[in-house]
């Protein structure tokens, strides 16, 4: 087996998952108005957003929503659907790759407002937009292990303050072809917030058991995706060609301990209508088997894979089985299966 290691988990169950929308929504079309002298200047089709991307809207916080407030907003209705107490959780893990500052960890914000006990570990897991899935396996390690009986996973990402930024500067009399292109991406992202409880399988028949999954590494490929909350460079080509074959590689690994080949719902991390197609022809998965959140709301970063999954929670039976598909920029894929 190359690549990471394949892992099979015994006795842990997602509870809940919930997803909350930021409320201002925010048009493609209004940001070609506001790059449209940048357009024109520099011979660029406006509409490549939608057209290109898939994407025609996405979301956006008000400002005095913090991505901590989204956090602890999507965690409390995580506990609330799945009847968990606060006071059981013994493990709460922050994914959120939106951050104010580097310390304190922003899980002991959530933490707080959430009243959690001082029993309950928490920290931040962040690995780009693989974090969320991260977190269920770690959590689902420990639950296994017997460590802790209930998880809390959270995230909460914020797009407003990157791409105000990121229009501003492309607005500029300054900005190059090059510079459109490199920050391209930076105007798919979106905003929400999604949170997930994790629990004993031996304690709740009602649960959707997590199987196992597989993941890979392709850290060559780290410097393709770099940002932070003011700027975010991107090779879009060569994150899309290095990301696939990554994924490829992955698929090829699992078939030795998995059959994902009929799954009843494929969640992939939502980027663009690009990826989704190419992802799918890819791996021989059937797109009407895919659903999309990414042209209303964007690439919500790690929030969008458990943003998407919660969307289909209503219209999967028990005994679906489900494959939660993500691919982190660095890069890092992780397939994790759960049975509905």
């Amino acid at each position: 087996m190359s690549g990471n290691a394949t892992y099979r988990h015994s006795n842990t169950a997602v509870l809940s998952v919930c997803a909350i929308d930021a409320p201002q929504v925010v048009t493609s079309a209004e940001f070609d108005e506001r790059l449209g002298e940048t357009y024109r200047r520099l011979g660029l089709r406006a509409g490549m957003l939608e057209k290109l991307a898939g994407i025609r809207e996405r979301r956006w916080w008000p400002e005095d929503v913090s991505f901590v407030d989204a956090a602890a907003m999507a965690g409390a209705k995580a506990l609330a659907e799945a009847g968990t107490d606060p006071s059981q959780v013994g493990l709460l893990i922050d994914s959120s790759v939106a951050r104010t500052h580097l310390e304190p960890s922003a899980a002991v914000a959530v933490h707080h407002a959430l009243s959690l006990p001082t029993s309950c570990l928490n920290f931040d897991l962040a690995n780009a937009c693989l974090g969320f899935v991260n977190g269920m396996q770690l959590a689902a390690t420990m639950i296994d292990a017997g460590q802790l009986d209930y998880a809390l996973v959270v995230d909460g990402e914020g797009a407003r303050q990157t791409q105000l930024a990121t229009l501003d500067r492309l607005a500029s009399p300054s900005a190059t072809a090059a510079d459109v292109a490199a920050q391209f991406a930076t105007l798919t992202l979106g905003s929400g917030a999604a949170g997930m409880v994790l629990g004993r399988a031996d304690r709740h028949p009602e649960g959707h058991r997590i199987v196992g999954g597989v993941s890979r590494a392709g850290t060559e490929h780290h410097e393709l995706c770099v940002g932070d909350l003011q700027l975010m460079r991107t090779d879009t080509k060569g994150l899309l060609a290095a990301g696939l074959a990554l994924s490829v590689a992955t698929w090829e690994d699992a078939k030795a301990e998995f059959d994902w080949s009929d799954m009843d719902r494929y969640v992939i991390h939502q980027i663009s209508q690009v990826h989704t197609k190419a992802l799918c022809a890819a791996l021989g998965i059937d797109p009407d088997r895919v659903p999309r959140t990414f042209p209303t709301r964007g690439n919500i970063g790690p929030a969008s894979l458990p943003f998407t999954l919660a969307g289909e929670v209503d219209s999967l039976d028990r005994g679906d089985r489900v494959l939660c598909m993500g691919i982190g920029s660095g890069l890092n894929t992780s397939c994790i299966e759960i049975v509905w």
